[in-house]
């Protein structure tokens, strides 16, 4: 029996006194009620795919420029200073492209006004947008993906040149994530959004009770820049799924993506007859950001970045006691237990500490490696990284675009990964490789690192990277014990994974770790199971998206309550009616609380007696 399965049970039931015919009879009670969940699911797919079969998609044109349509379409020398706002120009912010340091276009430095005259927008047209059918919802999310299907590489292309990333890092992380989000939010989205029926108890069994899902109204989404075309659209999905209109903020450092990429959603709107000011991009520096956070308009906030502008967003969206989901900072431990072949854990170290240049929230930023495994771990690991390819991810300025790793998207997070691993050197860590800016690059290119004898005196123990570095940490004595102090020794609670070949133990280990998420024998597959929620705890935040909870969060949660029998309704009785009577009020009270929570059946037939005589 699974361990699903044995949540349907009461543990004393399940416990070494149960009987073989006891447990037979409430497994078949649990197969059944399963079997009827399952047929309620089939009936709902059902649906589904007649739905599908009988629906035609509309095609998408977008029209590109030459420098989002190709990889030569930016010309121009590499800037010396990446200034985003020049002074003569303070209304647009620049965009560069940060392997090449070419610069790429303009776009809007919005103003409090304009972020202002957005939301009003998206407000009026949500009131239209929350009365559409679950069908129409999925009908412009199935939209979005056939286009995203048929133009895979142009959506690559120019998360590449946004941000730097080889080509093969765009698709797993840009394309693959979407795709499988709309996927199961078309699948489930409305049987996670149907009605929620609740037991009403013995005193009100009169009485049908349930939980609606309705929609919030504006959703604010203020999104990082590791991932342009991702987070771009990441809650607009659900966003839309559930009702509301969604306005995101992107990045000012990766703005130059969002024309193209917001033109996806707004012809997806259009085509299938809704207005596209349901789904706006706000472009602005810290004080646009500040002006949708503080916005009496604004339902709800998803912010995604770091913890120090996560207090800030709370701090502005505090005016309005408008509720926020913060998905912040991580410092992601992979652990690597002495009984592991390395052969196959390597291939998921490497992906999880180089994939995007380090640039990924779950990142994997320590890496604990038991004792025993530790030295031959690192001579297994330094020649791969050693062979890494960096360099420009297209085939621009000279380059071939066959590279394994590109550059970091942030001009300052080149001093701040500087820093960490010197001063982690300096500590008394061995960097085997890396360790620098790539000097023969103009672009933004900080080498992939190896750094072994990382321990918690130094700072890159307990402080985000984000960047190609992988940090070693030897875990004494093959201690499962130790292990578990180590990772929960951070400030941050995002995700996890242990490497093991006891699955069960590794299983048992990684249920200590103060983290929202886990994964045994793999990295970073929580993501991709769009089913399940996203987000962390302690200084990684709170709230979840992604998966039901994160879907349910979107709404307001309505509660109801109504009569389930016609004729049959709630009273009061005379005797606690106002004026209350001094003589038997108290005691009919006192005998319902008898009837209905005293298990003695003594108390409940005197609870009876009492009503009768007090009624």
């Amino acid at each position: 029996m699974s361990e699903a399965e044995q949540c349907l049970i009461p543990q004393q039931i399940i416990g070494g006194g149960s009987t073989p015919a006891v447990v037979v009879f409430i497994s078949t009670v649990a197969l059944a009620l399963y079997l009827l969940q399952e047929k309620t699911q089939f009936v709902y797919h059902l649906f589904l795919w007649i739905e599908y079969l009988t629906s035609s998609i509309p095609a998408l044109e977008i029209e590109m420029t030459p420098a989002e349509a190709s990889d030569d379409g930016v010309k121009g020398e590499p800037c010396k200073v990446m200034d985003l706002v020049d002074e003569s120009n303070p209304g647009v912010i620049n965009c560069y492209d940060p392997s090449t340091r070419q610069l790429l276009g303009q776009v809007k430095n919005m103003t409090a006004e304009e972020v202002h005259e957005i939301l009003v927008k998206a407000k009026k047209a949500q009131t239209e947008w929350s009365k559409t059918t679950f069908a129409q919802r999925r009908m412009v999310l199935r939209t979005i993906q056939k286009y995203v299907c048929e133009h895979v590489e142009d959506i690559c292309r120019v998360s590449s040149r946004e941000s730097g990333k080889p080509m093969v890092d765009a698709v797993l992380g840009e394309v693959t994530t979407t795709c499988e989000k709309i996927r199961t939010i078309c699948e489930w989205g409305e049987l996670w959004l149907r009605p929620d029926y609740r037991p009403t108890g013995l005193m009100l069994m009169h009485k049908s009770a349930w939980l609606e899902y309705v929609p919030l109204g504006v959703i604010v989404a203020i999104a990082p820049w590791n991932y342009p075309f991702h987070n771009s659209i990441n809650h607009v999905i659900s966003g839309l799924m559930a009702g509301n209109a969604v306005v995101g903020k992107v990045s000012e450092h990766a703005s130059w993506s969002s024309t193209y990429y917001g033109n996806i959603i707004k012809k997806a709107l259009e085509v299938n007859g809704h207005n596209p000011d349901i789904v706006a991009t706000v472009t602005g520096m810290a004080a646009a950001g500040q002006a949708l956070c503080s916005d009496p308009l604004v339902d709800k906030i998803i912010f995604t970045g770091s913890t120090p502008i996560g207090r800030k967003v709370m701090e502005s969206a505090s005016k309005n006691l408008t509720p926020v989901i913060l998905e912040l900072g991580g410092k992601d431990a992979m652990v690597i237990r002495q009984d592991c072949k390395l052969e196959e854990v390597v291939p998921w170290v490497m992906r999880g500490c180089y994939q995007n240049s380090g640039q990924n929230c779950v990142g994997v930023e320590r890496v604990l490696v038991y004792e025993s495994l530790h030295d031959k771990f690192v001579e297994c690991v330094v020649p791969k990284v050693k062979a890494i390819r960096q360099g420009i991810p297209l085939k621009v300025c000279g380059s071939d675009g066959k590279v394994d790793c590109g550059s970091l998207i942030m001009p300052s997070q080149m001093d701040i990964v500087q820093a960490l691993v010197d001063d982690a050197v300096k500590k008394g860590a061995t960097l085997h490789c890396g360790g620098m800016k790539k000097a023969d690059m103009d672009g933004q290119f900080f080498m992939p690192t190896v750094l072994s004898g990382v321990t918690a005196e130094m700072k890159i123990f307990h402080e985000e990277v984000f960047g190609p570095i992988m940090t070693i940490i030897k875990v004494p004595n093959d201690s499962d014990e130790e292990c578990v102090r180590m990772v929960n020794n951070c400030a941050f609670g995002l995700g996890s994974s242990i490497f093991t070949a006891d699955a069960a133990k590794g299983l048992a280990i990684g249920r200590q770790f103060r983290t929202g998420m886990l994964t045994v024998n793999d990295y970073a597959s929580n993501y991709l199971v769009q089913s399940l929620p996203f987000g962390g705890c302690k200084e990684s935040g709170f709230g979840r998206f992604a998966g039901i909870e994160g879907l349910r969060a979107l709404c307001l949660e309505r509660s109801i309550c109504v009569d389930r029998i016609p004729g049959i309704k709630t009273s009061i009785p005379s005797c606690i009616d106002f004026p209350i009577d001094g003589e038997k009020g108290y005691p009919f009270t006192e005998a319902l609380i008898q009837l209905f929570y005293n298990e003695s059946l003594v108390s409940k037939i005197k609870g009876i007696i009492g009503l009768i005589k007090n009624g």
